[in-house]
Formats: structure tokens, sequence, C-alpha cells
């Protein structure tokens, strides 16, 4: 063989070589790339609404109010026995727990599950409402009421406005301890109104989360919600008694760290539950979540929910996905006066929170694996005098899977006037040292 020949030859046995290592690379990277993408998409696999036994449910993230998962979580329905996280937030940001409440014969009456209180004791507020939330004893709800407002009635409405504060958009209360009840709402026109003790499973979780989260009075919230038993006497100390908590949920997951369950006949077994996990806090609630022999339905699927939640999401911040984008700048001012003729006139700018008013909590929210933040800023880049401090020059964006989920706005630090005979007078004047 010629020296050509065995040239040639090497140069085809390099060509095949190669190719079958490129083949080979491309055919284990494809591999690679479908397993991660077949391993992403099971992890994070969808909750089939008919997996869940209740007819409305959701998932929440705590910090932001953000819904992580839903089964018809506007639904209007019967609340029962959760409607005592509104009692107990209202009673502690109303009331001190030492004040004295004295038992009437309406609150006495109240049907199961009872404390048995007798007209004409005296309690105090902070034992009761370990009876409200331990046992979720009826008459013990409408002696807290009517000791804080003086009537079921009066505390109702104290119970709405704090729903409208949270931002509920489907709830109306008529009694503090849940038990099935409608009402006539007479409007200004005259015009008649049946309405219906209810919220919504979205409503419920997010009365929850404030309770946990941004009420004042929220170390108090999650004490009396944790305690496993509780003892105490009338102020009399002629009757002692002891409440256990019923809320089971509290030993069946790890960061489990409040919750309450409810029963009445329309509205069927629910209940609202938090847990915490590192920095991730999530809520739970259930409605119609099955009627009698299935009372274990809530616990499966506050389970599932939950475990879908800790498995799948994972905290992110609102500044670390804006971590490039400058907090302060200045914009240029057409027709602004400077300190010189023939200087350019500017006006400084700063960023300024101001998010959407249903996520105006927390710096940062929960994630899905195949979720990010993504930012889109928006300035003028020049403005007309006069420009007044306060104004509006832009924004900044935080968008979630394309919908804006929250909105910093871009506000001006300074006044620039705008230029007039005043100014060029003096400012000529000034140039030839004659002022």
């Amino acid at each position: 063989m010629g020296k050509k020949d065995r040239v040639f030859c090497i140069k085809i046995l390099c060509a095949i070589y190669m190719a079958v290592c490129l083949f080979g690379f491309s055919a284990e990277q494809a591999n690679a790339e479908g397993y991660y993408l077949q391993k992403e998409a099971e992890e994070i696999s969808e909750i089939r609404e008919s997996s869940l036994y209740a007819q409305s449910a959701v998932l929440m993230d705590a910090t932001s109010g953000r819904v992580l998962y839903e089964k018809n979580s506007t639904e209007i329905l019967p609340m029962a026995s959760t409607t005592k996280i509104m009692t107990l937030i209202v009673a502690l940001e109303e009331g001190n727990l030492s004040d004295i409440v004295t038992v009437s014969a309406y609150a006495a009456g109240m049907p199961d599950v009872q404390l048995n209180i007798r007209e004409g004791e005296q309690y105090y507020l902070k034992d009761l409402l370990y009876s409200l939330m331990l046992e979720s004893h009826n008459d013990s709800a409408v002696a807290i009421a009517e000791g804080i407002a003086g009537s079921v009635e009066a505390f109702a409405q104290k119970m709405n406005q704090k729903a409208k504060e949270i931002g509920c958009k489907n709830t109306t209360f008529i009694t503090p301890n849940g038990l099935d009840a409608t009402a006539t709402l007479t409007g200004k026109d005259g015009s008649e109104k049946q309405i219906m003790h209810s919220t919504t499973a979205e409503d419920l979780a997010g009365i929850m989360s404030y309770c946990i989260t941004e009420s004042p009075c929220k170390e108090e919230f999650l004490a009396i919600t944790q305690t496993p038993s509780y003892s105490f006497s009338d102020c009399s100390k002629n009757r002692t008694f002891t409440c256990r908590n019923h809320n089971s949920f509290l030993y069946m997951m790890e960061g489990a760290i409040s919750g309450k369950t409810g029963f009445t006949g329309k509205a069927g077994y629910c209940y609202v539950g938090a847990l915490k996990r590192d920095e991730r806090i999530f809520v739970v609630a259930l409605l119609a979540c099955g009627w009698p022999n299935n009372r274990t339905y809530k616990w499966k699927d506050t389970k599932k929910l939950m475990e879908y939640g800790i498995e799948n999401y994972r905290f992110s911040y609102f500044e670390d996905a804006a971590e490039d984008i400058p907090k302060y700048g200045r914009i240029l001012v057409e027709n602004g006066q400077t300190e010189q003729i023939g200087q350019s006139a500017y006006a400084d700018w700063k960023v300024v929170e101001e998010r959407k008013k249903e996520h105006n909590k927390g710096d940062g929210l929960l994630l899905r694996k195949d979720e990010k933040i993504t930012v889109n800023r928006k300035v003028r880049e020049v403005l007309s005098a006069p420009v007044k401090k306060g104004e509006t020059a832009g924004y900044i964006q935080y968008l979630i899977n394309g919908d804006v989920y929250r909105e910093d706005k871009i506000i001006i630090q300074n006044d620039v006037d705008q230029i007039n005979y005043a100014w060029c007078l003096k400012k000529t004047l000034q140039r030839f040292w004659l002022f």
C-alpha cells in the first residue's frame, strides 16, 4: 500500500470514529434530557379533582395569599364550626383576655356541642376562648360574642367587617358558632334578600392565613389552637372544666401548627388547617368533605394537599428576581429649571412598593418547580416640566405565568419647575454679575 493510500485510509477511519462519537453523545444526551423532562413531569403531576372527597378545596400559600391548588374554590357553602377561627381572632383583637363574661340565658341555651355554662355564671374571656377552639362549644361562642359586642348580631357585624378587611369576597357571618343559619337582609330600597351563613374555600383559607401570619394577635391565636388540653373554673370557683383539643391534624404531620374542624347537617364535615415547613406556610380549607360515616375524609384530603405543596413548592423572593434592576435613578426633564442656563434638568426617582391589594403580604411567595418570577420594568425616558414630587413615572411588575402578581411604582422624589420669564431674567442677570 502506497503512502497516499495509507493517508486516505487513516482519514476514512478518523471520519468513522468521529461520527460514532458524535452520534453516541447525541443519543446519550437526548436520552438524558428525555429522562429529566419525564422525571420533572412526574414530580409536578397535578392532583385530580376526583381524587378529593371535598366538594370545595383550596391549598394556599399563607405568606402571599396565593392559591396553589383549587377545586370549586369560589363555591359558596356553609362552613360549620370553622367559623370559630374568625370568632377567636375578633375576640382577641377586640377584647382583653382578663375580661369577665356573664352568661346570658340565650348563650346557655345553645345546642350541642356545649360546655354547659349556666345563666348568670361568669367566666374569664381567656378560658372561654379555649373552650371555643379546643372543644368547639357553641354556648361559649355566643357568650364570647355577647361579651365583646353586646349581642350576636353586633358581633356578626364585626366578623363581617373583619372578613372584608382581610379580602374575603363571598363570606357572610350570621352566628359566632357556625350553626346553620339564614337571615333577611333589607336593602336601602326596602327590598329583602335571604342570606346564608356561608363562605368559600378560598375565603376560609384567607381568613386562616390572616390569623396566623398577619393579625397582631397571631401568637395568641396559635398558642390557643395548639394547646393539647386546658383546665379552668368559673370566676366563683364553683365549677371546673377540662377541654381537650380535637384537631387530630396537629399530630398527623410534622409542622402542623393550627386548625379547626366543623360539622353540621347542611355543611357536612369541614376543615381548615395550617402547616409550616422551614419558611413555607401552607393552609388547606375543605368544605362539604363528606357526611356521617365519612369523618376521616377531611384528614385524607388535608394530607394529600399538604404533601402536594411540600413536594412541589419552594419559597422565592421578589428581590432575587429583580436584583439586576436599579431601585433609584433619574429622568431628563424638558423645559425644567436648573442652577444655570444651559444645564439639563433631571427628576430623581425611586421604586416604592405598592402591591396588588389581594397580594399585599410578604416579600416572596411559593413557586412550583416549573414556575418563575419574571420582572418587567417600564419607566419614562423624558418628562416635561413642571414635574411634582410624588408623581408616577413608571412601574416594576412581577409576573407569574404571564399574570401580574405584584406591581411597584416608580415615584418622582423632587419638584422640577418649568422655565418661565422670571427664571430666565434671574439667570441672565446672575450670568452677567448683576444679581
